[in-house]
């Protein structure tokens, strides 16, 4: 038996997560989208469109060595790069249409580049391709795990990530 690549490793984790993250977001409705928990908080409409817009700049970074996303975003924060959340399907949409692109170009990036380094000195940042891509999923389940919070202050239980005998 042939071991699996980590390229493989990184596309099979990253459909498995999103399946996970796809019962998540499932559960919100419309009027939450403008919802937080405190005052400063991200709201549910701000963390979905911050998921997506954040993978495809760490996916730029990986896979072009394109910081243009962090450039902005380290210094001016968060709310520079996200802009302001559409409706719930349209962000949603948005979202799987970023992890499809992630996917078909993690798909196509040469496996013997995936050791190489991505450098911004200006920034401090130095991290292999890999680790970056990984990154990408680390950070979904992150916010999924806040999401699921959200949705038990809301009242939604979230699912249960196994079924109960």
């Amino acid at each position: 038996m042939a071991l699996m690549t980590i390229q493989e490793l990184f596309l099979k984790q990253k459909e498995a997560m999103r399946a996970r993250t796809r019962q998540v977001t499932s559960l919100l409705h419309e009027e939450e989208m403008g919802w937080r928990p405190v005052p400063g908080a991200l709201s549910v409409g701000e963390m979905l469109r911050h998921m997506w817009v954040s993978e495809e700049g760490v996916r730029r970074v990986a896979l072009a060595g394109d910081f243009t996303y962090f450039e902005k975003r380290i210094p001016q924060g968060l709310g520079a790069v996200v802009g302001k959340p559409r409706s719930l399907a349209e962000e949603l949409e948005q979202w799987e249409k970023v992890h499809a692109a992630t996917l078909t170009q993690v798909a196509q990036f040469p496996l013997d580049r995936w050791e190489e380094e991505r450098a911004n000195e200006g920034l401090g940042i130095r991290r292999k391709v890999a680790v970056i891509l990984f990154g990408i999923n680390e950070h979904e389940v992150h916010h999924r795990a806040q999401l699921m919070t959200y949705l038990r202050m809301l009242g939604t239980p979230a699912p249960e990530p196994f079924a109960r005998r």
